[in-house]
């Protein structure tokens, strides 16, 4: 019990709360679906960009464990204004940083949630949104 107490700590259970506020409807046409291979959680991301091709809304849909919701708010919480490019980029950094390869990336709240990289069942969970972004952008880039 004492990992489970370590991975699912009060701050990554309000997270996984959060993602009320980020509803999925049907006027965010950008939208992808990721699972994790490890442990079946999905996620369904909805974009939509603004002129300039920045993020303007984020809606999700979330059949995941609190990890995977709790990044997924990490991500929602932080996204609007980026640029695809900068998302792109990033989410390219958690995969090197979940592979142990460079350091955390710099994303707000991140932190809370860093210790599930000591969980490798847990990966796939923690790279949801990152995985949803990398296979939404290049339909995002189309539409911009």
């Amino acid at each position: 019990m004492a990992s489970a107490a370590v991975l699912y700590s009060p701050e990554v259970l309000a997270l996984a709360t959060g993602l009320a506020a980020y509803r999925l409807d049907d006027a965010l046409v950008l939208r992808t679906e990721a699972r994790s291979r490890s442990c079946g959680s999905a996620l369904t991301l909805g974009l939509a960009l603004d002129a300039d091709g920045n993020v303007a809304r984020v809606g999700l849909r979330s059949q995941a464990c609190a990890i995977g919701q709790a990044s997924a708010a990490i991500f929602a919480q932080a996204a609007q204004g980026r640029s695809t490019r900068e998302l792109t980029r990033t989410a390219d950094a958690m995969s090197r940083w979940i592979a142990g390869e460079e350091a955390m990336p710099d994303w707000p709240g991140l932190a809370t949630i860093a210790v599930a990289r000591d969980y490798p069942g847990r990966h796939g969970a923690l790279m949801l949104p990152w995985t949803a972004v990398l296979q939404l952008l290049p339909s995002a880039g189309d539409a911009s």
